[in-house]
């Protein structure tokens, strides 16, 4: 391994310029917090005024200062998580590695917690790999996000390009929601193509050619956020279809509605619920209509 041009086998992993906050903390639980976050600074036999200098320094940066002489157990789940990153950078290492860093956070903190430690990490120019299974910490945390499946990584890229423009199927599913559609390539150009898809009426067009030729199989990506709703047939040809509005999950900003088709497939759209006060409401058992633009889907590999 080969970390800013530095071979790293050879050194023993105390010297390595690699540091690991853990998903429990690990903190001391005799220790004081600044005791803890000098910890590793005592063990490399720094200087102690170096040492104070540093952990003044770093308990500043993450709003401890009154809480220097706490111990553990008097601090709550985001002070101790502070105190646990703090403790990983004091020796001011050029790679963080981060394992579950906010799972054991409600809800709430774990949303504000993750906007301060990124905030944190980008002031201190630390490179930093973490590993999480939550897709929105995920997408607010990160710069460049590598998608994995048993090991292996699927995509990689910015947090938006792995959205919009998955490259696979396991892709598209594991990062938010969205429908899937199956079916063949019914007509080839090089500026549009049209899929035939047998659970839908209506064929979905992609306003670009696409390497397939005619006849061959073709799946196609739709996040529910692209897609209309509108009680009366729209006026497109294509990506459009119809079915009965099976349930409305409200959650606050948005709300997702889910159509059954007549084929017996389920598809979700979503609307801002700002903008659903705007325009229409819809109820559940109604004939409803959904229609997207044709740059919203994105073909998949197979």
């Amino acid at each position: 391994m080969v970390l800013d041009g530095q071979p790293l086998d050879a050194l023993p992993p105390h010297r390595r310029p690699v540091n690991l906050m853990f998903q429990s903390y690990a903190l001391f639980p005799h220790m004081s917090v600044e005791k803890n976050i000098a910890f590793g600074l005592k063990q490399e036999g720094r200087a102690r005024g170096e040492i104070a200098d540093r952990v003044t320094e770093l308990l500043t940066l993450v709003r401890m200062t009154e809480y220097a002489r706490r111990k553990p157990h008097q601090l709550s789940g985001g002070q101790q998580q502070r105190v646990a990153l703090a403790r990983s950078l004091a020796k001011s290492p050029k790679l963080l590695l981060l394992d579950e860093p906010m799972g054991a956070l409600d809800r709430k903190l774990r949303a504000q917690m993750q906007l301060e430690v990124a905030d944190i990490l980008r002031r201190l120019g630390v490179t930093c790999v973490m590993v999480t299974h939550d897709q929105d910490e995920a997408m607010t945390m990160a710069g460049r996000i590598a998608v994995m499946e048993r090991g292996r990584i699927r995509q990689t890229g910015a947090p938006a390009d792995v959205y919009e423009r998955p490259s696979c199927r396991y892709s598209a599913e594991f990062i938010g929601s969205v429908n899937i559609f199956e079916g063949h390539v019914s007509e080839a150009h090089p500026q549009r193509t049209l899929i035939a898809v047998p659970s839908l009426a209506h064929p979905i067009r992609l306003g670009a050619g696409v390497a397939a030729p005619a006849d061959s199989g073709i799946a196609v990506a739709i996040r529910p956020e692209k897609i209309s709703l509108s009680h009366a047939p729209p006026a497109q040809i294509h990506n459009k279809l119809c079915g009965m509005l099976e349930s409305i999950a409200y959650v606050g900003s948005h709300s997702t509605y889910c159509l059954r088709l007549p084929s017996g497939e389920q598809v979700r759209g979503m609307l801002l619920n700002a903008e659903r006060q705007r325009r229409e409401s819809f109820a559940i058992g109604a004939q409803v209509w959904m229609s997207w633009e044709a740059d919203a889907a994105v073909v998949l590999p197979a």
